[in-house]
């Protein structure tokens, strides 16, 4: 697959999250992201060398955190530290996507970008491309804001979902890559019970929510203009501002006093024209342990390492460091990561508690596992 062949594509990598869903391994020094869980790179690796497959590598850009900037020179040696677009605080991903854009609109006022986050997992990187260049064609002919949906197999409580039109629309035989479905947004849902969520599943108008988004900039800037007009204010006093001494001050008084809020419900939710293209690229989000295990499994590996003895156990999975003998005697379904400063022990299924546990030792003042 060659690249899009217009120079006003960008790429935008969402790289400032926590990952407490993996805690232990995934933790504020060295978040998900930054996890190497298959032995073929880390997530942010692997979806900066998937992106570069679309876009030139000068016109991708990573926002992170200040303190994971040097994690993105360790692992991205040869990756513009001009392109790193650095967040004062986390603040959820539509301040993080409308300074984002901000910064490219400055740099190019015809662009289109493709908004991506760093840490979930796809397994056709050819296919994903052929829908990645699908949907910068259609943001750009149909001046709306374009997301990719994929088909529910299981009735998910994990994800978010997207609702479509009944009929596929824009598919007929003249356009490019007519196999990939294209539809009208009609809302989105946020995560739902499990009966919600099975109900999501029986309709087959509803799809999971990959985060992934594509859009002119100046489309999303007017969504910004509608639904958070004071915000979009400040980003216009950003967008003044850079590249002077002011710069990082502006930036940093603007993140002083927004609430935190993902662009689903602050943008999309709301906008007047939103698409979805079909993404059938293979999927996940690695938002569980239980998750990571069946990756493994699929793979064939259920285990890091030649230290562990299992005697009359069945279904346990151990994540454990280098040079560390472990053994079980007489145990079912259980999940084990051990790491230096941390135990996280849990019944296989129940992996989606640990942000629950997270919680818990934020509340109790255990930042220093965190």
């Amino acid at each position: 697959m060659t690249r899009i062949p217009d120079s006003h594509v960008y790429a935008v990598i969402l790289a400032g999250g926590i990952g407490s869903s993996l805690w232990p391994l995934s933790r504020k020094k060295i978040p998900k992201q930054f996890l190497n869980l298959f032995n073929g790179g880390t997530m942010l690796q692997n979806t900066v060398e998937r992106i570069a497959g679309a876009v030139p590598s000068e016109n991708i850009y990573i926002v992170t955190g200040r303190q994971h900037i040097r994690l993105i020179h360790d692992y991205l040696p040869d990756f513009d530290s001009g392109n790193v677009i650095v967040e004062p605080a986390v603040r959820d991903t539509a301040l993080c996507i409308a300074l984002a854009t901000t910064v490219i609109r400055k740099r190019d006022p015809e662009a289109v970008t493709v908004v991506l986050p760093s840490d979930h997992l796809v397994f056709d990187d050819e296919e994903f491309l052929r829908v990645v260049r699908k949907g910068v064609m259609l943001a750009r002919e149909q001046k709306g804001l374009v997301t990719i949906g994929i088909q529910p197999d299981r009735p998910e409580t994990r994800y978010g979902y997207i609702q479509t039109e009944s009929s596929v629309m824009l598919g007929d035989e003249g356009s490019v890559y007519p196999d990939i479905q294209q539809f009208r947004v009609k809302t989105f849902a946020e995560k739902p019970d499990h009966g919600t969520a099975l109900q999501f599943l029986q309709s087959r108008d509803f799809w999971w929510n990959s985060g992934i988004f594509i859009w002119h900039v100046d489309t999303i800037d007017h969504e910004f203009s509608r639904s958070m007009p004071e915000l979009h204010k400040d980003m216009m006093t950003i967008h003044s501002h850079l590249g002077t001494d002011r710069e990082e001050s502006v930036i940093e008084d603007v993140y002083s006093w927004i609430h935190p809020i993902s662009v689903d419900y602050a943008i999309m939710e709301k906008a007047e024209k939103v698409y979805m293209l079909a993404g059938n690229f293979g999927w996940t989000d690695l938002g569980c342990w239980d998750e990571v295990i069946k990756m493994l499994r699929d793979a064939g590996r259920d285990a890091y390492g030649e230290e562990v003895v299992r005697l009359d156990s069945e279904n346990v999975f151990i994540r454990k460091p280098v040079d560390k003998a472990v053994v079980t005697i007489g145990v079912r379904d259980l999940i084990v990561v051990d790491t230096p400063e941390a135990l996280l022990i849990c019944i296989a299924g129940s992996s989606l508690d640990v942000r629950k546990a997270v919680d818990v030792l934020r509340r109790e003042g255990l930042d220093q596992y965190l």
